[in-house]
């Protein structure tokens, strides 16, 4: 049991190590005007049971903050609750950003997993609390993110009855440790753990498409994704990638668990927590031989041989940069 919860813990970034500067930093003295020197500051987004740093060292987005500001950028990374369902942490970042807690200005989001529609929930709650009546997200990224809802949630749904003496132990353990992830990194965020599981499946995440629906397509595979929408006068760039292989590589402990849980979506391509087909949004820039852990370079950047994750953050930067944002 205790095996099987460290990895998953470890497939979601709790066991990750990271770096200095691993919640964020600012671009390098001699970068400005380099390859990834956005107009915004990036603000990235973490999934379910994520943080920005524990003790300042444990990074959720191992090394990419560094790479992207060792060229131009400014990134801060976000800390909502770890276990929750996506409308609160969507208004939870949504208050951060308008109490300035990752600075002035707009910001492009670049969000993991539960992050993307964290994100979305994000740019509806960002739009009616700012004083101006204009939002400050000027992008969102999705990387392997949740947008039409996880088969293995469903599958986890399905199998922890509701209400159950099973629901509740689990519940307890998992804001237990959701708590503890907060305490270690300075966030007193409620936690919910049932509430985050719930809002993973596809019932849920549906009904929460109906309320933000930015750059999410009408049908599950379809093509007819916005890559930008407009808020209360703000035009917002809707972006995504996805990971395509749930085992990469013999040394990482972590592609056991995927391995297993990738068998909830039968012959259908996945990151092992994340169909491909759910993980688009918006501006769909392809799908890479990545899990759902690679997909933020872990764990301690051990992945698929021929496939470099901090690169494909990089070039999005830069891709921003291009774009005027």
């Amino acid at each position: 049991m205790l095996k099987r919860l460290g990895l998953a813990l470890a497939a979601t970034g709790v066991m990750a190590s990271g770096m200095a500067n691993a919640a964020g930093c600012s671009k390098w003295w001699f970068s400005s005007g380099g390859y990834t020197d956005t107009k915004h500051k990036i603000l990235m987004v973490h999934g379910i049971s994520g943080f920005d740093t524990i003790g300042g060292v444990i990074g959720y987005f191992h090394t990419v903050p560094m790479n992207l500001c060792r060229s131009g950028a400014d990134v801060e990374v976000a800390n909502v609750s770890a276990f929750n369902d996506s409308e609160t942490r969507g208004r939870q970042l949504a208050q951060d950003i308008n109490a300035n807690r990752y600075g002035s200005g707009k910001f492009n989001i670049i969000a993991h997993s539960q992050g993307a529609p964290t994100a979305r929930a994000a740019i509806t709650y960002d739009a009616s609390m700012n004083s101006q009546g204009r939002g400050r997200i000027a992008s969102v990224t999705s990387v392997g993110g949740v947008n039409k809802g996880s088969k293995v949630a469903d599958v986890i749904r399905g199998v922890i009855p509701p209400s159950s003496g099973i629901e509740g132990g689990a519940a307890a353990l998992a804001n237990a440790v959701g708590g503890l992830i907060s305490a270690l990194s300075g966030n007193s965020r409620p936690q919910n753990s049932i509430g985050g599981l719930e809002t993973l499946t596809t019932p849920q995440t549906n009904d929460l498409n109906t309320r933000h629906p930015y750059g999410v397509a009408s049908g599950y595979c379809t093509n007819d994704r916005a890559s930008q929408v407009s808020v209360r006068g703000n035009n917002i760039r809707i972006y995504s990638w996805a990971g395509k292989k749930a085992v990469t590589n013999v040394l990482d402990v972590t592609d056991p668990f995927l391995g297993i849980t990738s068998l909830a979506f039968g012959g259908e391509q996945s990151d092992g927590l994340v169909a491909v087909c759910s993980q688009k949004l918006g501006q769909y820039i392809g799908a890479f031989n990545a899990n759902h852990v690679d997909e933020i370079n872990h764990l301690l950047g051990i992945r698929y041989l021929f496939h470099d994750p901090v690169s494909v953050y990089r070039q999005h930067a830069n891709r921003l940069k291009r774009a005027g944002l």
